[in-house]
């Protein structure tokens, strides 16, 4: 069974940052290119990023320069290093297994978890 567990969210001040962790289990993780997406209340899902076994990686605009992206492999681990927050970041986030991280990369999940809650206050 496939399994994906985020944590590490909170209450942070704009301007601040906050490390998100994912730990993934029930497939072979290295095989995987895995990413993550938020949700806010009432707004669609927006994909974040995305990252390939080798550690490549792309952003959607809303967070490049501020968010990066991580894999460990050997523990099955991956992270998202967020900096520069702003209320507009408050959502809950998820890790998820994706099929494509390249050009025209949409977000097209298969797999995510229930996600933990960021909020940013101003």
């Amino acid at each position: 069974e496939v399994q994906l567990q985020a944590s590490g969210g909170g209450l942070v001040q704009a301007g601040g940052s906050l490390r998100l962790s994912c730990a993934a289990s029930g497939f072979p993780f290295d095989d995987y290119v895995i990413g993550w997406f938020r949700q806010a209340p009432g707004k669609e899902r927006e994909a974040l990023s995305c990252i390939k076994s080798d550690g490549s990686a792309l952003y959607t605009d809303s967070v490049k320069g501020r968010f990066t992206i991580s894999r460990d492999n050997a523990k099955n681990i991956l992270y998202l290093q967020m900096n520069s927050l702003k209320p507009d970041d408050t959502a809950v986030y998820h890790c998820a297994t994706d099929h494509w991280c390249g050009s025209s990369w949409d977000g097209n999940y298969d797999h995510w978890g229930q996600g933990t809650l960021v909020t940013v206050s101003s």
